[in-house]
């Protein structure tokens, strides 16, 4: 991604947020009720940023790509979605940090949603994923406003479509743009509209398949040791093996062994 000049101009004080440097990226030194209590009390002022919902994969793709980091860093927060995430932190001094997934923030969110009168877009998946998602939703959070749903092209778009899609989901008027296009995609779209799509941006990679009933969550108590990765992998060994030995690999060595 070539790099670009910022014009966006940030509503909140990213300062106030504690992070913890893991690899270079700034992950925020928070657990799921901070981050709750921050969203509702912000939600306005966060709409046109972006959240990054950062892991070991994430984290060591930014060590090796500077651009990447740079999007990593970008945005309000990252938040420590892999366990090892917080437990580093955690061993560095910030007691308070603890794993904040996508999914689990989505799910937080989406229960206080009617309350609070939150509009959600979706973008991100296939046609066929956001129809089950839409359905799953709906069921599961009764009064969720969906106000959209967009399954981009398996392609670069051209700027004429990328101007109507923001335009598309400008309209709908959304609190929430949840972004599930997979690392590093997703992250990268969303820096690169940050002020310019209305609603705050969350990249949530599989949250949208889990929602939508397409794979499964770990246990509560595979979650709570840091182990949902192993479930995971179970679930799509072809395509997570390779990663998960390297990047696991990679970020012992650097951000446990050698402290970076």
């Amino acid at each position: 991604m070539k790099s670009k000049e910022k014009i966006y101009k940030r509503k909140l004080d990213k300062a106030k947020i504690s992070t913890c440097s893991i690899m270079g990226v700034n992950i925020a030194a928070i657990d799921m009720d901070w981050l709750l209590e921050y969203t509702e009390k912000n939600i306005k002022a966060l709409s046109g940023d972006y959240m990054c919902v950062s892991n070991v994969h994430t984290t060591v793709t930014s060590y090796e790509d500077h651009e990447y980091c740079a999007v990593q860093n970008g945005g309000i927060m990252a938040i420590p979605d892999g366990g090892p995430l917080s437990s580093v932190g955690r061993k560095r001094g910030y007691s308070r940090m603890n794993r904040t997934t996508g999914p689990s923030y989505m799910g937080e969110i989406f229960k206080v949603s009617a309350e609070k009168g939150y509009r959600h877009y979706f973008y991100g998946s296939t046609e066929e994923t956001l129809k089950r998602l839409n359905s799953s939703l709906l069921e599961q959070y009764l009064g969720l406003q969906i106000v959209g749903m967009y399954s981009p092209p398996f392609r670069p778009m051209t700027e004429e479509e990328d101007a109507a899609i923001v335009n598309r989901i400008n309209e709908t008027e959304p609190d929430f743009v949840w972004v599930g296009l997979g690392a590093p995609k997703q992250e990268k779209w969303m820096s690169e509209h940050q002020g310019k799509v209305k609603g705050f941006m969350v990249g949530v990679g599989a949250g949208f398949d889990y929602f939508a009933g397409n794979i499964d969550r770990a246990p509560d108590w595979m979650q709570k040791r840091n182990l949902e990765w192993v479930y995971r992998l179970v679930q799509d060994p072809k395509r997570l093996f390779k990663r998960y030995m390297i990047t696991n690999t990679k970020f012992i060595w650097n951000a446990v062994v050698r402290g970076k």
